[in-house]
Protein backbone atom coordinates (compact mmCIF):
# COMPACT_ATOMS: atom_id res chain seq x y z
CA UNK A 1 0.00 0.00 0.00
CA UNK A 2 1.15 3.54 -1.08
CA UNK A 3 1.70 6.04 1.64
CA UNK A 4 -0.80 8.74 2.03
CA UNK A 5 1.52 11.44 1.13
CA UNK A 6 2.26 9.72 -2.88
CA UNK A 7 -1.40 9.55 -3.05
CA UNK A 8 -1.64 14.21 -3.27
CA UNK A 9 -1.11 15.61 -6.35
CA UNK A 10 2.48 17.77 -6.45
CA UNK A 11 0.07 20.46 -7.31
CA UNK A 12 -2.29 20.60 -4.77
CA UNK A 13 0.30 20.41 -1.95
CA UNK A 14 2.41 23.67 -3.71
CA UNK A 15 -1.59 25.50 -3.42
CA UNK A 16 -1.52 24.72 0.01
CA UNK A 17 1.73 25.44 0.99
CA UNK A 18 1.42 28.70 -0.57
CA UNK A 19 -2.25 29.56 0.78
CA UNK A 20 -0.55 29.04 4.13
CA UNK A 21 2.69 31.18 3.73
CA UNK A 22 0.06 33.82 2.68
CA UNK A 23 -2.73 33.07 5.40
CA UNK A 24 0.40 32.87 8.20
CA UNK A 25 2.51 36.13 7.23
CA UNK A 26 2.03 39.64 7.94
CA UNK A 27 -0.90 39.81 6.00
CA UNK A 28 -2.22 38.16 9.31
CA UNK A 29 -0.65 40.41 11.35
CA UNK A 30 -1.43 42.97 9.78
CA UNK A 31 -5.23 42.41 9.27
CA UNK A 32 -5.25 41.55 13.42
CA UNK A 33 -3.54 44.59 14.36
CA UNK A 34 -6.41 47.02 11.60
CA UNK A 35 -9.14 45.36 13.35
CA UNK A 36 -7.43 45.64 16.90
CA UNK A 37 -7.09 49.72 16.38
CA UNK A 38 -10.52 49.88 14.60
CA UNK A 39 -12.11 48.19 17.65
CA UNK A 40 -9.94 50.54 20.10
CA UNK A 41 -11.26 53.08 17.89
CA UNK A 42 -15.03 52.30 17.67
CA UNK A 43 -15.51 51.04 21.45
CA UNK A 44 -13.93 54.14 22.30
CA UNK A 45 -10.60 52.78 24.18
CA UNK A 46 -12.67 49.96 25.96
CA UNK A 47 -9.63 48.59 27.33
CA UNK A 48 -9.48 52.01 29.52
CA UNK A 49 -12.81 53.15 30.18
CA UNK A 50 -13.91 49.45 31.48
CA UNK A 51 -10.66 49.41 33.63
CA UNK A 52 -12.57 50.40 36.96
CA UNK A 53 -15.52 47.95 36.07
CA UNK A 54 -13.43 45.33 35.43
CA UNK A 55 -11.71 45.17 38.64
CA UNK A 56 -15.26 45.81 40.79
CA UNK A 57 -16.88 43.37 39.20
CA UNK A 58 -13.94 40.75 39.98
CA UNK A 59 -14.59 41.15 43.77
CA UNK A 60 -18.76 40.85 43.26
CA UNK A 61 -20.09 38.11 45.50
CA UNK A 62 -21.29 34.89 43.62
CA UNK A 63 -25.19 34.46 43.25
CA UNK A 64 -27.31 31.93 44.82
CA UNK A 65 -29.66 30.03 42.49
CA UNK A 66 -32.73 28.65 42.88
CA UNK A 67 -32.52 25.67 44.49
CA UNK A 68 -29.85 26.83 46.94
CA UNK A 69 -26.40 26.25 45.40
CA UNK A 70 -23.99 29.30 44.58
CA UNK A 71 -23.06 30.07 41.67
CA UNK A 72 -19.74 30.65 40.50
CA UNK A 73 -17.90 34.08 41.41
CA UNK A 74 -16.70 36.69 38.45
CA UNK A 75 -13.37 35.50 39.65
CA UNK A 76 -13.92 32.17 39.02
CA UNK A 77 -15.29 33.14 35.62
CA UNK A 78 -12.25 35.32 35.18
CA UNK A 79 -10.00 32.36 36.09
CA UNK A 80 -11.70 30.00 33.78
CA UNK A 81 -11.97 32.79 30.68
CA UNK A 82 -8.02 33.67 31.51
CA UNK A 83 -7.42 29.93 31.24
CA UNK A 84 -8.80 29.08 28.06
CA UNK A 85 -6.80 32.25 26.43
CA UNK A 86 -4.15 31.83 27.61
CA UNK A 87 -2.85 28.57 27.45
CA UNK A 88 0.50 27.02 27.49
CA UNK A 89 1.76 27.49 24.21
CA UNK A 90 1.73 31.37 25.44
CA UNK A 91 3.14 30.93 28.47
CA UNK A 92 6.36 29.34 26.50
CA UNK A 93 5.86 31.95 23.69
CA UNK A 94 6.31 34.47 25.95
CA UNK A 95 9.53 33.28 27.41
CA UNK A 96 10.79 31.80 23.80
CA UNK A 97 10.44 35.91 22.84
CA UNK A 98 12.20 36.65 26.21
CA UNK A 99 15.48 34.58 25.29
CA UNK A 100 15.46 35.25 21.37
CA UNK A 101 14.45 39.34 21.58
CA UNK A 102 15.27 40.22 25.18
CA UNK A 103 13.42 42.19 27.77
CA UNK A 104 12.19 44.69 24.94
CA UNK A 105 10.09 41.79 23.64
CA UNK A 106 8.29 42.30 26.85
CA UNK A 107 7.04 45.82 26.37
CA UNK A 108 6.01 44.91 22.49
CA UNK A 109 3.91 42.32 24.21
CA UNK A 110 2.13 44.26 25.95
CA UNK A 111 1.04 46.71 22.96
CA UNK A 112 -0.16 43.93 21.28
CA UNK A 113 -2.29 42.92 24.15
CA UNK A 114 -3.68 45.98 25.02
CA UNK A 115 -4.72 46.31 21.17
CA UNK A 116 -6.03 43.00 21.07
CA UNK A 117 -7.93 43.34 24.08
CA UNK A 118 -10.61 45.53 22.40
CA UNK A 119 -10.75 42.50 19.85
CA UNK A 120 -10.91 39.93 22.48
CA UNK A 121 -13.94 42.47 24.30
CA UNK A 122 -15.93 42.49 20.68
CA UNK A 123 -15.70 38.64 20.84
CA UNK A 124 -16.52 37.89 24.04
CA UNK A 125 -19.79 40.81 23.86
CA UNK A 126 -20.63 38.86 20.49
CA UNK A 127 -20.62 35.53 22.80
CA UNK A 128 -23.06 36.95 25.04
CA UNK A 129 -25.48 39.04 22.65
CA UNK A 130 -26.28 35.66 20.37
CA UNK A 131 -26.09 32.93 23.07
CA UNK A 132 -28.90 30.72 22.90
CA UNK A 133 -30.75 28.40 25.81
CA UNK A 134 -30.71 25.07 25.13
CA UNK A 135 -33.59 22.17 26.26
CA UNK A 136 -31.90 21.59 30.17
CA UNK A 137 -32.17 25.62 30.42
CA UNK A 138 -28.53 26.42 29.77
CA UNK A 139 -26.68 27.95 27.62
CA UNK A 140 -25.10 27.67 24.22
CA UNK A 141 -22.86 29.78 22.41
CA UNK A 142 -19.55 31.41 21.34
CA UNK A 143 -17.92 31.58 17.43
CA UNK A 144 -19.58 29.14 16.53
CA UNK A 145 -23.54 30.38 17.05
CA UNK A 146 -22.34 33.94 16.56
CA UNK A 147 -21.09 33.87 13.18
CA UNK A 148 -24.17 31.84 11.64
CA UNK A 149 -26.50 34.57 13.31
CA UNK A 150 -24.35 37.50 12.32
Amino acid sequence: MKDFDSLIPGWFKEFVHVGTDLIWSQYLIGLLLTAGFFFTISSKFVQLRMLPEMFRALVERPETLEDGKKGISPFQAFAISAGSRVGTGNIAGVATAIVLGGPGAVFWMWVIAFIGAASAFIEATLAQVYKVHDKDGGFRGGPAYYITKV
